[in-house]
């Protein structure tokens, strides 16, 4: 794994700049599990950027410099290979997502232990946000609420979260 002292200087730069404890969320919105896994029906969600094809690109426009909040709804039986990723971010190696999509969103992972029982079920949709939002309020108070009011639609138990 890589280093602070690893990043590139600009990258290093804006960590050290970036308000963190700004965006602290005083209500941690975490819960325990009331059940086995074996009896968890899961969701997972992404912050690579991966989209369907004929989806909306993840917008990367100047005039969004601060970030695109959005979410792309990913089905459980897509091909993951065929997924885009629309992350630009150059502070990582975009070369293991695109060698293997279940990197970053493990839907195979995921229908493997639904098949063998280990988890309940697989929920029928995963979510995609772009990574490397720079100001993320609306993220926190508007976008994340759509997801969650969903997955608790959906009836979901556990989220399994791939940072990117």
């Amino acid at each position: 794994m890589a280093t602070y002292a690893d990043l590139k200087f600009t990258h290093r730069i804006f960590m050290q700049n970036y308000p963190f404890p700004r965006y602290a969320i005083a209500d941690n919105p975490r819960a325990k599990l009331s059940k086995p896994l074996s009896e968890c029906k899961f969701a997972l969600i992404t912050s690579a950027g991966l989209r369907l094809e004929n989806d909306t690109p993840f917008s990367h426009s100047t005039t969004n410099k601060l970030g695109d909040c959005t979410f792309r709804e990913i089905p459980n039986d897509v091909q993951v290979q065929s997924l885009i990723e629309d992350h630009t971010s150059s502070s990582f190696d975009h070369s293991g997502v695109e060698a293997d999509k279940n990197l970053a969103l493990p839907i195979e992972r995921f229908r493997e232990l639904a098949a063998n029982k280990t988890i309940g079920s697989f929920n029928h949709r995963s979510f995609s946000f772009m990574g490397s939002i720079i100001n993320p309020r609306k993220l926190i108070n508007e976008t994340a609420k759509q997801v969650a009011k969903l997955l608790k639609e959906d009836e979901v138990d556990a989220v399994f979260l791939t940072p990117v």
